[in-house]
């Protein structure tokens, strides 16, 4: 992956909602670049969703509907980086 990539990535990590700011962001500083190619894509495929869906499955209120990115959001909830 290109820094820039990366670069595009952690800042489409950036959301209106702090709560999500504080588990996408060093989730994508820290473990992003770890993720096989197709974690990486479902991540991707996360950030397309609005930011009230993304709460709700990091609150474990829903879960995706697709496994692999099902995958991604439990590798986000057990991250503990910090901002």
């Amino acid at each position: 992956m290109q820094a820039t990539d990366l670069k595009h990535i952690y800042w489409r990590s950036r959301r209106g909602m702090l709560e999500l700011e504080l588990k996408l962001v060093p989730f994508v500083r820290d473990a992003y670049v770890h993720l096989n190619p197709a974690q990486q894509a479902a991540y991707e495929r996360l950030l397309a969703e609005e930011d009230w869906q993304i709460f709700d499955w990091l609150q474990r209120r829903e879960s995706p509907r697709d496994p692999l990115m099902a995958e991604v959001v439990e590798k986000i909830i057990a991250h503990t980086g910090r901002l």
